[in-house]
């Protein structure tokens, strides 16, 4: 999903900002790929200890937006105003605004969550007058995986697992139920 998102779809560049939302599995994927390509990347969550954690990955901005509510404004500042060139956007409604906000005119959103929300009243107006690209994005197809293989082949990618979010595979529902929580500093995995 964060190839897809960033670099199949998004057409990221070495020399883009971007943002994005989080430390679960795919945000942290995406902090990675970005670096690996050269972007510069601009990273919000609302705990310190995994800001942190994301500057260790490489992440070269922190907010804390539980801190900083109107983190699209920082994004501005950080980019002299101009507008980040793409947002990794896991909250849906909750924070879409606030995305559109922060992204360059003909930037690109990355609409790969709803953690916020899947509905509610989101400035359309703005995505239009400024040409921005709003795409959902899922996981992708096999000729994309086998891209990013080749991409991780030339640039290997270490994947963040928490230490903590290791569960039997008997255990999968209480995996899936310790998400929504939202403790958990990349993915949670399942062991056989």
């Amino acid at each position: 999903t964060a190839w897809n998102a960033l670099i199949e779809q998004g057409q990221a560049k070495s020399g883009d900002v971007i943002l994005i939302q989080g430390t679960g599995g795919v945000a942290l994927f995406s902090l990675q790929i970005a670096k690996m390509i050269g972007a510069e990347v601009i990273l919000i969550s609302s705990a310190e200890d995994k800001l942190s954690q994301a500057q260790e990955l490489g992440a070269d901005h922190l907010i804390n937006y539980r801190e900083n509510p109107n983190w699209h404004r920082i994004a501005r500042d950080i980019t002299s105003g101009k507008g980040v060139d793409q947002v990794i956007e896991i909250g849906g409604t909750g924070t879409l605004n606030r995305s559109i906000k922060a992204v360059r005119p003909s930037g690109t959103l990355s609409l790969i969550g709803v953690l916020a929300g899947v509905s509610g009243e989101v400035n359309l107006g703005r995505v239009v007058t400024q040409n921005i690209r709003l795409q959902g994005v899922t996981v992708g197809s096999r000729k994309m995986f086998e891209n990013m293989v080749k991409g991780f082949e030339k640039k290997p990618i270490i994947p963040v697992i928490d230490k903590a979010a290791k569960f039997d595979f008997r255990d999968v529902g209480k995996a899936l139920a310790s998400l929504p929580n939202g403790n958990h500093f990349g993915k949670v995995i399942c062991e056989l």
